[in-house]
């Protein structure tokens, strides 16, 4: 039995381990995004995946599976925190989440288990108890708050875009399921795709390039370069239609870093002019055709209403993250409504979608 029980743990955990690896886009073959914490991450998921299907043999063994009895609670304690901690992987994923903190919360939530587990059951065989279980159980929570404690302040106090460089640098792109959630206005985000958190939707790119080849705009303005996912595709718009250009700011000097050598490695770089400077400061000359602003969120308006003067008439002005999740675009864009400026239609994108008009010089 004990060698039944350890070949099920070791296969399931296995299993459970290959297929975490793959979803993380890491491999046994290259130390490429393997850290300590990220092993403990994946490790902890693997153990209790194992652990909950190698509880059932002991279950089981005398015929049944009693409601009061510890291996009975035992699966479904570990089956509960290995779907809690799998969701927390994915959620690590798409949140640009530290690295460990997964491994910080399994030691608090089994520790916390097996506290209950020997309050109830300690008397049981397989179950620990007394003063020296308990002990461990303690030294594990507080080990579990201390890793959160230390990995998550220092991690917040850095931008997000600058942890998806650092994922980029290691690992390079991956695409994986939208990151925001439900909304009234688009009720299933899972149907769109990303590559992180801050670039547009895949669909979202694929329908910038299709305007521009549809609209034919001589100048294109893009505010939030980021790492230039947008810029490149839409400079495929403009290769496509075989004239105009695009001139895309982005303010954060490292991000610019990195568009920059994207940008240049993608062959469109005569149809791109790139600057590391301030939206609302750099000038630019000439009438904008299309107006595509993607930077910071609470200088979405500012830049609109500079920029406004210069649209044509006929132009577009594209707004991202403008659904009910970002309050503060989605209000801006319907502000400048009110007052008369642009006519707006929202896409329900999961992120959101302006499209726009100004209405001043319209026929």
């Amino acid at each position: 039995m004990t060698i039944f029980i350890g070949v099920l743990f070791v296969v399931a955990a296995g299993i459970t381990l290959r297929a975490d690896v793959l979803r993380r886009r890491l491999s046994f073959q290259r130390a490429a995004g393997w850290r300590l914490l990220t092993v403990l991450d994946v490790v902890c998921v693997a153990a209790t995946v194992g652990a909950a299907l190698g509880l059932i043999p002991l279950a089981v063994v005398n015929g049944g599976l009693p409601l009061y009895a510890p291996a009975t609670w035992g699966i479904a304690a570990a089956g509960l925190l290995a779907a809690f901690l799998w969701s927390e992987g994915r959620r690590q994923l798409q949140f640009q989440r530290p690295a460990g903190i997964v491994f910080g919360e399994w030691l608090i939530l089994g520790g916390a288990y097996q506290l209950l587990e020997t309050a109830i059951f300690g008397g049981w065989p397989h179950v620990p108890h007394g003063a020296v279980a308990r002990t461990a159980c303690g030294v594990a929570i507080l080990m579990g708050g201390a890793v959160i404690g230390v990995i998550v302040p220092r991690f917040v106090r850095r931008y997000e875009g600058h942890h998806i460089l650092d994922r980029v640098g290691e690992q390079e792109d991956f695409v994986q399921p939208e990151y925001v959630g439900a909304t009234a206005e688009c009720p299933h985000p899972e149907w769109w795709q990303m590559v992180d958190s801050q670039s547009s939707e895949l669909e979202v790119l694929d329908f910038l390039k299709s305007i521009v080849i549809t609209a034919k705009p001589r100048l294109i303005v893009e505010t939030g370069t980021f790492i230039g996912y947008s810029a490149i595709k839409m400079a495929e718009g403009l290769k496509a239609n075989g004239f105009g250009k695009l001139i895309t700011i982005e303010f954060d000097p490292a991000i610019f870093a990195k568009a920059k050598e994207r940008i240049d490695a993608s062959g469109l770089g005569d149809w791109i002019e790139y600057r590391n400077a301030s939206s609302l400061e750099t000038p630019i000359d000439g009438t904008i055709d299309i107006l595509f602003s993607d930077s910071h969120l609470t200088i979405r308006e500012q830049e609109i209403r500079r920029f406004l003067p210069q649209i044509d008439a006929r132009g577009l002005i594209l707004v991202h993250d403008a659904s009910s999740h970002f309050k503060v675009v989605r209000e801006a864009a319907l502000r400048l409504e009110q007052e008369g400026l642009i006519s707006v239609v929202l896409l329900s994108t999961p992120r959101g979608l302006v499209i726009a008009q100004k209405r001043e010089g319209r026929k």
